[in-house]
């Protein structure tokens, strides 16, 4: 799509200017990409650019705000569909010879052409959105608001709380502090994303707290319910002759016996080495590893000799 600038109107300043973003270009995904894709997309940036990797780097820091708003729009159906509608009207409107000063912006800002008061858009945490996402989302994003606060006045706050794979594995402790107080909660072992662990009383009004799990490192690991897998490649040397293989589990690294004559794509089952259970930590699911092969690129003439004199036998 082609660079879009687009004029601003705000109250007693008619002519600020303010760039068009591309949401899709800022997560690094193709404009025809999943939910799925989104998603991975966005965690893998949000972790490279977290603050708490990147202290004191103000640079990381508005990456990640960046990051955030391109997720906020592109994981949200109405709103992506209302940002790709907003981008094919303009591009069309470029075909048809029209001039970036000429286009009427105004018809996508704020939800329907009314004026957008910037400075008053977000009662709290306005800052972290740009003036492009404010402008076009800004009246949704009250109206989302004000719903979301009506729910949580019946059932409670939310909070999304981001932790690594490891501490979901052992457990950890987050320090927070909410109404005037400082609290420890404690995050239990086997969390996975999407989990909600209930501070209660911890929230404005004496309503409960919901923690909202965010695993930012999940990737490492393949999971299915408390069950972990993992691929390990070895040489084809050792698939065919047997040795033994160093793998990785989520607390150690263990050798693993690989018979001879092992096939490719074999799946070993380690007990006991997965997620421990979330209510009952002392029991764990299972780890798989999936064995791949290795093929070297390059032979020494001894070994190439030696390969050759094993193919002439017949088995």
């Amino acid at each position: 799509m082609p660079f879009v600038r687009l004029t601003l109107h705000r109250r007693g300043d008619n002519n600020s200017i303010m760039d068009y973003k591309d949401y899709y270009k800022v997560l690094g995904v193709d404009r025809k990409a999943g939910a799925d894709d989104i998603r991975k997309a966005y965690r893998k940036l949000a972790m490279q650019y977290h603050p708490d990797k990147n202290p004191g780097d103000k640079k990381a820091e508005e990456k990640f705000k960046e990051i955030n708003e391109a997720y906020q729009v592109l994981s949200d159906e109405t709103k992506r569909a209302r940002y790709d509608q907003l981008g094919s009207a303009y591009s069309d409107f470029r075909t048809r010879g029209g001039r970036p000063g000429d286009f009427r912006w105004e018809d996508w800002a704020g939800g329907g052409g009314s004026s957008v008061n910037m400075d008053d858009m977000f009662s709290s945490g306005g800052s972290s959105f740009s003036d492009f996402f404010r402008a076009i989302f800004g009246e949704a994003m009250r109206s989302s608001i004000r719903n979301q606060t009506a729910q949580q006045q019946q059932a409670g706050y939310q909070q999304e709380v981001q932790i690594s794979f490891q501490e979901a594995y052992d457990g950890t402790i987050r320090n927070l502090q909410t109404s005037g107080r400082k609290l420890q909660v404690r995050i239990p072992a086997g969390v996975k994303t999407g989990s909600k662990v209930r501070v209660a009383g911890a929230g404005p009004e004496g309503l409960d707290l919901y923690l909202i799990v965010n695993i930012t490192d999940e990737d490492r690991f393949e999971r299915d319910g408390y069950d972990l897998y993992i691929t390990s490649t070895l040489s084809v040397f050792t698939l065919i002759l047997g040795g033994d293989a160093e793998v990785d589990t989520p607390t150690s690294k263990v050798k693993l016996n690989i018979p001879a004559g092992t096939q490719p794509e074999q799946v070993f089952r380690l007990a006991g080495r997965g997620m421990p259970h979330l209510k009952s930590p002392s029991t764990k699911g299972d780890l798989y590893v999936r064995l791949k092969v290795q093929i070297p690129k390059y032979l020494s003439s001894k070994q190439r000799e030696l390969l050759e004199e094993v193919a002439r036998i017949k088995f």
